[in-house]
């Protein structure tokens, strides 16, 4: 394919450099040029959506409990950054609102729902002016066709293996995005998405398999390391794959097969 584009993703913030869901990992993926960064959201026990993966506080912070029976200001006392290393212990748990109008023309999102009221995410992101910077998934399917009949227009991905999954997705919730492991990609796939107009993400933490996802040249890549990403891009260009340019985490291509 020509002109092809791959968006790089960053799977928790740059989390493998700097502590999860934090400021500081969103900022290094910003500074790496991906051009979209994945979050985990949780609610407080008063409503505050938040940026935390895990149900409890206890792996990421020097707090205890469920993020659910904590309030947000107990939350904003918490240090998210120490467990990660000492240069981090200024970094707190971010609420969702302010990290929106932070992250707002610096990059886009991916939102992993843990636990949130629909129409509260959405009313959020049209307040903000983030609704179309933004796509999301949750691991609840109940949830993902209550916020589908809600808001139509909101574009969610899905997890699919198979082309037949690819059908199911676009189908049950209007998948917009398809997101599969590198193991499971295949031409048949790939066409699936492409009759349907469903974008295509790879998802493949192994740097190693880097020049892999790049044969395949999907719309998007999610993964830890963009630097790594990018320096398979670079070693891809000196062996004649000609890939032209890539900029604030897209990355163009020329002339590159299918494995």
């Amino acid at each position: 394919m020509d002109n092809n584009h791959i968006e790089i993703i960053c799977h928790k913030g740059a989390n493998k450099v700097a502590p999860e869901n934090t400021y500081a990992a969103a900022q290094q993926c910003i500074d790496w040029g991906a051009g979209t960064v994945e979050i985990d959201v949780w609610t407080s026990r008063d409503g505050e959506l938040v940026l935390i993966h895990d149900d409890t506080v206890d792996r990421t912070t020097n707090g205890s409990g469920h993020v659910m029976a904590l309030t947000a200001a107990e939350l904003a006392l918490l240090d998210a950054g120490s467990w990660f290393s000492p240069s981090f212990a200024e970094e707190r748990i971010p609420v969702l609102s302010e990290f929106l109008e932070w992250i707002k023309g610096r990059a886009r999102l991916f939102l992993d729902v843990k636990f949130a009221h629909p129409q509260q995410l959405l009313d959020l992101l049209a307040r903000t002016g983030m609704h179309d910077e933004c796509f999301i998934w949750s691991g609840s399917d109940a949830w993902m066709e209550l916020l589908h009949g809600l808001d139509p227009s909101m574009t969610l991905k899905v997890n699919v293996s198979t082309p037949k999954d690819v059908a199911t997705a676009h189908k049950t919730f209007g998948a917009r995005i398809v997101e599969v492991s590198l193991a499971a990609m295949s031409n048949e796939l790939a066409e699936a998405c492409r009759d349907l107009g469903i974008k295509t993400m790879i998802y493949e933490q192994e740097p190693t398999a880097f020049p892999d996802v790049i044969r395949w040249q999907p719309d998007m890549v999610n993964l830890d390391h963009a630097d790594l990403f990018l320096e398979a891009v670079r070693k891809a260009t000196s062996e004649s794959l000609n890939v032209r340019t890539f900029e604030r985490g897209n990355v163009t291509t020329e002339q590159v097969k299918t494995p």
